[in-house]
């Protein structure tokens, strides 16, 4: 690296401004490991009583598979992402599958430590045209229906409305317990007016992040770009 800290034909104006933005972002990277560290220090959450099972395909044919079974041996954590694409939505949500199109290619990584699913509220042939349509590979899809899941754990509203919760649960012997919930979704209104509750995990607004534009106000992704 050079040993003078600047770019070519930068200005001054603009290096002392890069040189306070550098100061905050570090402090935004403590913070964040601090947070990573409270996160991981929580104690267990309470214990899942009910091994829910879930639809999935196996030969082209509807089949059970059970929360429990979802932990492969030697992983203990279970990251699991509910997909707002309940039977009565024409369309699965632009947001949550623009997240799990980057999480796709990430799971294969992510299996190397935990275990990765996603589920979602439509019949398991839905989900499984829509994943495939999507171009799909690595992502285990799941559905719900037929379960509480999506309401014990806050992905449904109580008049039907999906939302777009992240869990961890984790296996400890013979029991699962909750781990971590994106809750930050049902908490306090930010300066932002969103809650931005999974953006840490999603590479879209995070580069948008790095720009001048920025996220664009009131842009957000689509299903096609045709």
């Amino acid at each position: 690296m050079n040993s003078d800290p600047s770019f070519p034909n930068e200005s001054d104006a603009y290096r002392a401004a890069r040189a306070r933005l550098l100061a905050a972002e570090a402090e935004l990277r403590e913070a964040v490991e601090r947070v990573a560290a409270q996160r991981r220090a929580l104690p267990l959450g309470g214990r899942v009583t009910e091994d829910y099972a879930f639809e999935t395909l196996r030969d082209g044919q509807v089949a059970s598979v059970r929360l429990s079974e979802l932990f492969d041996a030697g992983r203990d954590s279970l990251f699991l992402y509910s997909w707002m694409f309940g039977p009565e939505m024409p369309a699965p949500c632009p947001s949550c599958t623009c997240f799990l199109d980057s999480l796709d290619r990430q799971a294969r990584h992510l299996r190397q430590r935990i275990n990765v699913a996603v589920v979602a509220q439509s019949p398991i042939q839905r989900l499984a045209a829509q994943a495939r349509a999507l171009g799909w590979r690595e992502l285990r899809v799941l559905s719900s229906r037929g379960t509480t899941y999506a309401r014990d754990y806050w992905a449904e509203t109580p008049s039907g409305a999906q939302m777009p919760m992240a869990h961890v649960f984790v296996r400890r012997g013979d029991a699962i317990h909750h781990s971590w919930g994106s809750e930050l979704l049902y908490g306090p209104r930010f300066e932002s007016g969103h809650p931005r509750h999974i953006d840490m995990m999603w590479p879209l607004w995070n580069v948008l992040d790095t720009t001048p534009d920025g996220r664009g106000g009131s842009w957000g992704p689509r299903l096609s770009y045709d």
